[in-house]
């Protein structure tokens, strides 16, 4: 089984880019495990939200929480290759690759570009303002997500267009998986 991640702060394409290669594995979201949560909760789904319950699930169960429960669904996922949404710290990348190699793909592009992308995709948990993006972006952080980027294996800059982002994806994930 091959298992990579793709990474970057809300708004920097990673949707987009693993829609570009959601027909050559499976994708597994770490952020579904939260929303479940929250589910659960009978909580609304906002920003604020997913953000407490995910820093919640991370004190109680340890900052690799989220990553361990995913390895689990991981294992139970009938699939050569596995895309791991969602990851935000070190700590669950050191837990994925106990198992796997787990190669890390950053998308990186700049902080207005992101804000007018989720201002005008518009989802309940999206930023309403730069303050909110700053805020959720404080959050990322304080998980652990920049180290992650600092640290990715592979770097995808997405300040072109979406076709451009979609085929830098995944001529750069072929050639992972050909040489995993």
């Amino acid at each position: 089984m091959k298992v990579l991640t793709i990474v970057g702060y809300p708004g920097s394409g990673k949707t987009t880019a693993i829609e570009s290669i959601e027909d050559l594995g499976v994708v597994v979201s770490m952020g579904d495990v939260v929303r479940n949560e929250a589910k659960k909760r009978n909580l609304e789904p906002s920003g604020a939200t997913i953000g407490n319950i995910a820093k919640e699930l991370r004190e109680k169960g340890g900052p690799a929480i989220i990553a361990e429960k995913c390895v689990e669904l991981i294992k139970e996922v009938n699939s050569k290759i596995i895309f791991v949404d969602g990851v935000r710290s070190l700590f669950e990348v050191n837990i994925f690759r106990r198992f796997w190699k787990f190669p890390i793909i950053a998308i990186i592009v700049d902080e207005e570009q992101r804000f007018n992308r989720l201002f005008e995709r518009g989802r309940r948990d999206d930023p309403k303002s730069f303050e909110d993006l700053k805020e959720r972006d404080k959050r990322e952080i304080e998980f652990g997500l920049d180290k992650v980027l600092e640290n990715a294996d592979y770097t995808i800059k997405n300040n072109s267009t979406i076709e451009d982002l979609k085929r830098k994806t995944r001529k750069m994930v072929i050639d992972i998986i050909n040489n995993y």
